[in-house]
């Protein structure tokens, strides 16, 4: 089984089967914060994230929403001239303000100019029920899917990372978001000190039974502008070896059923302030990695798959 390419249901592919052409995300600061950070919950947001609440490659918050994809669009132009594209609300928790608020956002985001979808990154504690219907509203306007930071399903390694929501919460935040035919991303973290990869691959083998529509793969990295690297730097703990890295995540893919979109296989982690592991700059290598690794296998996503 091939999408285009690559033996992986891949979200180009998908962007381009829908739309018929190419489609670019816009990162986006909307100007929100995070019950993990405004000491509802916690005040330090979670351990591996950063200063401007994991959308390092976002917008300027100083900025407005359209003129932040205006900048953007401009950047992107000359490589991708009839490209469309998806503002994506990336930095924080994007669903954290009272409705007329968020609508605002959202409404100037969509009125700009080539943007046939929105995305919205936030957490399963901040979806009430009145966020559910705006969001449901908006779905049937336009191609809308929102974003969860699971990372993980082991209470242990959600308590290090002082995630600050429970199992059942994200699961009812999935099922309340799918009632509403609402699309739904989740991110998972690889790599989490204390976990194997029975662990790890378990994870996986919970998202892949909730009907989701796409999955985002992040190995764990050490970013210096994070309470995580304090801790590293205290208590160093093993790294994955990219070697190491490629298998987990090709076991991974083979576990995830077909249809699902795979919206990343890696993470991003800001060149400047990376500390470890150094070897996931090279993006490119990490895909390409996979690439051989499931040729080598003449395996593909989904083929442990058990439905």
């Amino acid at each position: 089984m091939k999408w285009f390419d690559k033996r992986y249901h891949t979200f180009d592919y998908e962007l381009k089967e829908t739309f018929g052409q190419k489609v670019i995300k816009l990162s986006l600061d909307a100007g929100f914060t995070c019950p993990n950070r405004d000491g509802s919950i916690g005040s330090r947001g979670c351990i591996f994230c950063g200063e401007k609440g994991s959308g390092d490659f976002a917008g300027s918050r100083q900025t407005s929403i359209s003129k932040q994809i205006e900048e953007q669009k401009n950047l992107l132009s000359s490589k991708w001239p009839n490209a469309k594209y998806i503002a994506y609300f990336q930095s924080y928790s994007n669903t954290y303000a009272p409705v007329e608020v968020l609508r605002q956002r959202y409404e100037a985001a969509l009125s700009c100019a080539d943007i046939v979808g929105m995305a919205v990154a936030t957490r399963p504690d901040c979806l009430p029920s009145e966020v559910l219907g705006l969001l449901e509203e908006y779905s049937r306007k336009t191609f809308l899917w929102v974003e969860l930071g699971l990372q993980t399903i082991h209470q242990k390694s959600a308590g290090f990372i002082r995630r600050g929501y429970d199992l059942e919460c994200f699961t009812k935040a999935v099922s309340s978001l799918r009632e509403r035919n609402i699309r739904v991303v989740v991110h998972i973290i690889l790599g989490l000190p204390g976990e194997n990869e029975k662990d790890m691959l378990d994870t996986v083998s919970f998202v892949s039974k909730l009907g989701i529509w796409g999955v985002k793969l992040h190995m764990l990295y050490i970013q210096r502008d994070t309470d995580l690297y304090d801790y590293y730097c205290a208590h160093p703990f093993d790294l994955f070896t990219y070697e190491q890295y490629i298998n987990v995540v090709c076991n991974a893919l083979e576990m995830l059923p077909p249809e699902v979109v795979v919206h990343r296989v890696t993470g991003d982690g800001v060149k400047e302030l990376l500390a470890a592991p150094l070897w996931s700059l090279d993006k490119l290598r990490v895909l390409s990695g996979i690439d051989r690794e499931l040729e080598r296998r003449n395996s593909f996503q989904g083929i442990r798959w058990n439905c």
